[in-house]
């Protein structure tokens, strides 16, 4: 778990502050008592080598891959010994009196160091000895030395913990990211296989049906290849997800049924991190049965949002060429008005069917067909848009697909 990913790293620069803050405050209590010390000499020596051992280490303590158990050991033994060293440079008049020992609350630095890098266990342990040391050095429970020990071991047991429960919940956090980045990779590959050997399957069925003999039969076998697989990816992908195909074939045009609309040349197209004029795209959609209304401006989107947009529009139009049929049979028109708003790009695209029955949607996701779902919706969700479908029977269908701009 890299330590920038949580609240590791702030805790480990509050510990490197902390450090030099207290070495501070540590000097200037020994310089305030220079005076009252038995061996002042040997209380300042020691105060150097804190000083310095402080100073050189601050990158070590900045890390946590840096700041390792055996480095702690030896910050908990700098601690120590400072403690140990107390009554022997220091008067016992002091000591009874409750002033502090000659490393004072840095030696909490090293108990927090452990509290962060290994748990609330380790800080227990490391706060038994700086209690055991203080109480050795106080000649007994004085209350002040008591009072001290408890706060600290409080603190870096209650640090300990809240470090584990944060561990504990990034990790969690870390394993949900990865699931969400494999169903939306699943979700991809399964509107790519919706756009484009359903639709095929779709077809051989179909074709195979009218034209008999040998053909019925490997449509028949198209068609149980086409349910086996729609079973699969409906199975796996959440109903949340789905969104109507893209690329499908067009009413009046020419394409074939998997085809992705045709773009125009590296100006209009665009590469991946460049722009794309939305208007090339669509308008190769447009034909006997299909009519487009467009701006009369170029209307820009970064080239892989307007690519999914206009197969969205192209599942749109599939649908419309599949489902939506005149009183005399003949196939629907259908309309699409390219808008260019402020802050976003809408498509609507209309036709004159008969609308679609109210909970056929529904019925269809549980049937494995995920048109609607996964080759509209679901494209437009991963844009950060959104699509609106209204259908009223017997006025034809509508839907509206916007894509933010930013």
């Amino acid at each position: 778990m890299a330590a920038g990913m949580s609240v590791e790293q702030p805790l480990w620069r509050a510990l490197t502050a902390y450090r030099v803050l207290t070495m501070g405050y540590a000097l200037a209590l020994y310089a305030h008592a220079y005076g009252e010390y038995v061996h002042p000499l040997g209380a300042g020596a020691y105060l150097a080598v804190l000083a310095v051992w402080t100073l050189a280490t601050v990158r070590r303590v900045s890390s946590a891959e840096r700041c390792t158990p055996p480095f702690l050991a030896v910050e908990l033994a700098v601690a120590l010994a400072g403690i140990l060293l107390t009554p022997v440079v220091d008067t016992q008049a002091r000591i009874d009196a409750g002033g502090p020992t000659l490393p004072s609350i840095w030696t909490a630095g090293a108990v927090l160091g452990f509290a962060i890098k290994k748990g609330w266990r380790w800080a227990a342990a490391a706060s038994l000895l700086v209690g055991a040391a203080n109480v050795a050095a106080a000649g007994g429970f004085a209350q002040d030395t008591v009072h001290n020990v408890l706060l600290v071991c409080i603190a870096s047991i209650a640090i300990g913990y809240v470090v584990e429960v944060a561990r504990a919940s990034e990790r969690t956090l870390a394993r949900a990211l990865r699931i969400e980045a494999a169903t939306r990779e699943r979700e991809r590959l399964a509107r790519d296989i919706h756009d484009s050997v359903l639709q095929v399957l779709a077809m051989v069925q179909r074709r195979g049906a009218a034209i008999g003999g040998e053909a019925a039969e490997l449509g028949r076998l198209a068609g149980e290849q086409e349910a086996a697989l729609r079973t699969l990816v409906s199975s796996g992908v959440a109903p949340e997800a789905a969104a109507p195909r893209a690329g499908a074939s067009v009413p009046g045009s020419s394409a074939s049924p998997a085809a992705v609309p045709p773009q125009g040349g590296g100006a209009e197209r665009g590469e991946d991190g460049g722009e794309c004029d939305v208007r090339a795209l669509l308008s190769a959609y447009a034909g006997s049965r299909v009519s487009f209304a467009e701006p009369g401006a170029p209307v820009s989107l970064p080239a892989a949002a307007a690519r999914e947009l206009a197969a969205a529009v192209g599942a749109a139009l599939d649908n419309v060429r599949t489902h939506a049929r005149g009183p005399s049979g003949e196939e629907a028109q259908a309309w699409i008005l390219l808008e260019d708003e402020p802050d976003a790009v809408v498509v609507t695209v209309r036709d004159d069917g008969p609308g679609i029955p109210p909970g056929r949607l529904e019925d269809a996701e549980a049937e494995g067909r995920m048109g609607v779902a996964l080759s509209i919706r679901g494209r437009l969700r991963d844009l950060g848009g959104s699509a609106e479908l209204l259908s009223v029977p017997g006025q034809g269908t509508e839907v509206e697909l916007r894509v933010p701009k930013r």
